[in-house]
């Protein structure tokens, strides 16, 4: 399969319309086309996505439509909804559209239709969430749980919590429970829960790891398996704490027999879902429990209203592949190297984290999917905050620093639907406030602001989008994330590199186990010599402690 534009005649014709503009401030782009607000915008639903303060004219869209059209973007996603090895470093699809498919088409993967697998998942989901709302999932001493703890890392932490936190208040009425996300390694998160906040009978744990082998997760895993069993202090087996207190979601369902999660306790996902798309699977489990599976489904749906429109909507109007064309003109052809992130809406305060994860381990590449040495950037550094906390943190930076940043802008048009009738005015002077400044940001970021005095002088010509939804639910956020996933992937085929293989966290995993055994064997000293040096201090305040 032919994948990558970078270096075709439309990557040129991209490049001259990028040198045409360098020159040219956001401030004329704007001034010299009264209706860019108009036709710089695209709508899906309840989303408007607003691009008219991107350095770009009507013909370097063009120019930018014509290399999307000329590298086949639009074809490239039908190997990806069908279940074709995508991920060519492993061999395998990447199917996590799969997992919100709306009707049960088949899908299949090496000649077997996984659509029935995940219904029978998604239904063993329904049943679990089913008995812990009704209060019938008792622990050791027979009492409903009141607490479940998500042990996790990476995609099996960020998405799930990060979609809790911004659901808040669409809670299920028949949750009663409290949730809690555990992801460190140090030990300080989980042993804080376990020592003030849990009581062991009525604390339920969720195992989840892609492999089941995650050292971070399952030594949090241990620590808290030994916490119960000292609680119990032998009144019960293992066997029954084990199958009282845990649930297990992973692609690898021996190790978690393995490690003691009762088969009926287990909830599967597979080799074909990488770990950072994987809210959509089993790992959403946490999200289903606080939502219900109707407002699970919901999550879903808005993430397969995405897909419909990925696959068939033209260049021109396919905001995912918009995105990414756009962040490609932005990053290759105009020099910026970090987008920052900016949700105002403090529900939607560890998003800025979960694309972290999603964009910079699906596009941190530097070589093309056959393996040769890729001649132009991959994925830009990606970071973010709250707005309003950001503007009191390094919005500095953004308006007046040398470093130039492209910026994202999201936001609500209303606030939250649960503010009791008698604040409402008070709420809505909160949430106008809020859009006043996430609207006021991206103007001055634009447009800058001349002065005599050069301490004072804004040089603007910074360039933002704005993703703006009617309101945050169930539905608008799987909008959101599958957005996201599209543009990375799109972006990911126009530069012919592989988003689905994380190859580069691996390494240091590996010197990390060789490195514990150094630490926990006073003989042992590490080769590299810097390391070692390190060791031996580490050593000596250890037993000066």
């Amino acid at each position: 399969m032919n994948v990558g534009a970078v270096g075709t005649p439309a990557w040129q014709v991209v490049a001259a319309h990028a040198e045409r503009l360098r020159a040219v401030h956001l401030r004329q782009l704007l001034a010299d086309d009264p209706q860019r607000a108009q036709r710089f915008r695209r709508t899906l639903g309840p989303l408007l996505w607003d691009f008219s303060r991107q350095r770009i004219d009507q013909a370097a869209l063009d120019a930018l439509v014509a290399l999307g059209e000329a590298a086949q973007l639009l074809h490239h996603f039908a190997p990806l909804f069908c279940g074709e090895p995508v991920n060519v470093s492993e061999n395998r699809p990447a199917l996590h559209t799969a997992l919100r498919q709306q009707d049960d088409a088949p899908v299949y993967v090496e000649g077997e239709d996984v659509i029935p697998a995940i219904r029978r998942e998604q239904a063993k989901m329904a049943e679990l969430v089913a008995r812990l709302h009704a209060g019938q999932w008792r622990g050791y001493s027979g009492f409903p749980m009141t607490d479940v703890v998500n042990l996790g890392v990476g995609g099996s932490d960020l998405g799930p919590q990060m979609a809790v936190q911004a659901l808040e208040e669409f809670r299920h009425p028949d949750c009663n429970l409290r949730l809690h996300f555990v992801s460190n390694l140090d030990g300080r998160e989980l042993l804080a829960l376990l020592k003030d906040r849990l009581n062991p009978a009525t604390t339920l744990f969720v195992v989840a790891s892609k492999t089941f082998t995650t050292i971070d997760t399952l030594t949090n895993a241990n620590t808290a398996r030994e916490w119960l069993l000292r609680h119990v202090d032998g009144r019960f087996d293992e066997a029954a704490i084990l199958r009282q207190h845990f649930i297990g979601i992973s692609a690898n369902p021996a190790a978690m027999s393995g490690w003691g999660i009762a088969p009926e306790h287990q909830l599967r996902f597979w080799e074909w879902v990488g770990g950072r798309y994987s809210l959509w699977s089993a790992i959403g489990f946490s999200v289903a429990l606080w939502l219900g599976m109707d407002g699970f489904n919901e999550l879903l749906a808005g993430a397969a209203a995405v897909d419909g429109h990925v696959r068939t909507a033209a260049v021109a109007e396919n905001l995912p592949v918009l995105m990414a064309l756009l962040e490609v003109w932005n990053h290759n052809f105009l020099g910026l190297h970090a987008r920052a992130v900016l949700p105002y809406d403090g529900r939607l305060a560890l998003l800025p984290r979960y694309l972290e994860q999603l964009e910079m381990e699906s596009l941190g590449k530097s070589v093309t999917l056959d393996g040769q040495p890729l001649p132009v950037h991959s994925g830009p550094v990606v970071w973010g905050d709250t707005g309003p906390n950001a503007q009191h943190a390094f919005y500095q930076l953004l308006h007046q620093g040398t470093e130039a940043v492209m910026c994202e802008f999201i936001a609500t048009v209303r606030g939250r639907s649960d503010v009791p009738v008698e604040e409402k005015t008070r709420a809505l002077h909160h949430q106008r406030l809020n859009l006043a400044n996430c609207l006021a940001q991206i103007e001055a970021l634009a447009k800058g602001a001349d002065s005599k005095d050069p301490h004072r002088r804004y040089p603007g010509n910074r360039p933002g989008n704005l993703l703006l939804f009617d309101a945050l639910t169930p539905h608008t956020l799987g909008m959101l994330i599958a957005l996201y996933e599209h543009k990375v992937y799109a972006q990911a085929m126009l530069l012919g590199i592989n988003p689905f293989d994380q190859w580069g966290v691996e390494l240091g995993k590996r010197i990390a186990r060789e490195l514990l055994n150094v630490l926990e064997s006073a003989d042992k000293v590490p080769q590299d010599a810097v390391t070692a040096a390190l060791v031996e201090h580490i050593r000596q305040r250890e037993a000066d402690a």
